[in-house]
């Protein structure tokens, strides 16, 4: 096949929610049975099943002819080697986006909305029939890449995560936290629903809303409407995250004073459980790629050494 470089591109894909479904069911028939028995609209499950299949063929061709071309589904990211030199073409939502950024190392992130009409897209700036001109622009790097800082957990067994969007730690089920926490001179015993720590990136998710949901509180006790907008958001690339605790309780063995504050490379929030069971660390809300964090476990919490380049 003729191509005009021998750079390596790295297309990331996804399974579709009709995929998912007849994995479930073994055979599309009996999904369609499913999803309509249950009153839902499976022709909207087909036509974004074709949609994307259509633009992942496109993606394949186009890319082919431009460098040599791995296809890899979003199920393998965890185990796979991406080359120092790769350009990662990930052809999906915002999700799959943060999800493959954090295996990354300083590789150049393309993001591509293969359906403007259904998706938003805020980390996906390009189509597919952008990729001919954007992804030689990317392999000359005459195009501008905008850096992400990602927050990390590092635990004293040696065990790391990243978190593009978010890291949450607390419980497996919806049951008590219990923790040691430390930032600064600030130490407490805490019992809550567990911990949120935000990245600018996903300063307009998980962040916003516990925000929101703080203010409103806080005006409906007060009897005061809070003045001005929320400064909700932050830059992608800033060099410091939040951490939130969710539902602190305050007992006679555990506090709820520090409950909010600012992550930076010279203060990271030191974490200990006390949690003999379930206690865990997930990223940008992927639940089954966690590390254990029970009785005993030292968590660091930190700003990440390395950062996530995306493709503008």
């Amino acid at each position: 096949m003729d191509r005009t470089s021998e750079n390596k591109i790295v297309l990331i894909v996804r399974k579709t929610r009709l995929d998912e479904l007849i994995a479930r069911f073994n055979t599309e028939a009996q999904a369609r049975f499913y999803v309509e028995h249950l009153g839902a609209d499976f022709s909207d499950y087909k036509r974004e099943h074709e949609k994307y299949k259509a633009s992942v063929q496109d993606a394949q061709r186009l890319l082919s002819h431009i460098g040599r071309l791995q296809t890899v589904d979003r199920e393998f990211i965890t185990n796979f080697i991406f080359g120092h030199t790769d350009t990662v073409v990930v052809l999906g939502q915002d999700g799959l986006v943060a999800n493959v950024i954090k295996y990354l190392n300083g590789q150049s992130v393309v993001g591509v909305n293969p359906d403007p009409d259904r998706w938003e897209g805020v980390l996906l700036p390009f189509t597919v029939s952008d990729l001919p001109g954007i992804i030689p622009a990317v392999f000359s790097e005459s195009r501008p890449v905008r850096e992400v800082t990602m927050a990390k957990a590092e635990l004293n067994n040696g065990q790391t995560l990243y978190g593009v969007n978010d890291l949450f730690i607390g419980p497996k089920s919806h049951t008590s936290a219990h923790y040691e926490l430390q930032i600064d001179d600030r130490l407490e015993t805490h019992s809550s629903s567990g911990i949120i720590v935000s990245t600018g990136l996903g300063s307009t998710g998980w962040f916003r809303s516990i925000l929101a949901g703080a203010t409103g509180i806080a005006s409906r006790l007060s009897g005061k409407k809070l003045p001005g907008k929320l400064q909700d958001n932050f830059e992608w690339d800033a060099n410091y995250l939040y951490f939130s605790v969710r539902e602190p309780w305050p007992s006679k063995t555990s506090s709820a004073e520090t409950t909010f504050g600012k992550i930076t490379p010279k203060k990271p929030l030191k974490l200990i459980s006390h949690m003999p069971e379930h206690g865990v660390i997930f990223s940008d809300g992927i639940e089954n790629d966690f590390l254990e964090f029970n009785s005993g476990t030292l968590a660091m919490i930190s700003v990440a050494e390395k950062k996530g380049h995306l493709v503008i």
